[in-house]
């Protein structure tokens, strides 16, 4: 990916677990989104849609599981992105539990700016110099 790699500190609770302690898999995807606002910024973002009328959308998503990620760890996840083209950004976001060696879980996102009428829209540049 071309961007930097950004961190994001996730604390894992009891709620997001299921019987066996373990992370409920759909809450992979709050973290990884949790974790790209922290790129963008919720203001940025705020003021894109409130200004502009334009927002990010998620277009496709592909996960792997390599490992459990368990209650009450503090975990890292790790994302960079890159543009595809003018309308879709690239993300690569993984977790990373205390002293792996390894990701637990791998995300590839691919997310699309649309405006409120839901038509593609070029990713505004200053939202690209924001996000580095």
């Amino acid at each position: 990916m071309s961007s930097k790699i950004h961190h994001f500190p996730v604390q894992i609770y009891y709620e997001d677990t299921d019987h066996s302690g373990v992370v409920y898999h759909p809450n992979f995807l709050k973290y990884f989104e949790r974790a790209r606002e922290h790129v963008i910024d919720s203001e940025v973002l705020a003021k894109l849609w409130g200004e502009q009328g334009l927002g990010f959308a998620v277009y496709k998503a592909n996960m792997i599981f390599q490992d459990g990620v368990e209650f009450a760890e503090i975990c890292d996840i790790r994302t960079s992105w890159r543009l595809d083209g003018k309308f879709k950004t690239l993300w690569r976001q993984e977790v990373w539990r205390p002293n792996a060696t390894r990701a637990a879980v791998v995300g590839d996102i691919e997310m699309v700016c649309m405006d409120k009428n839901k038509q593609l829209q070029p990713v505004p540049a200053f939202i690209l110099e924001a996000m580095d």
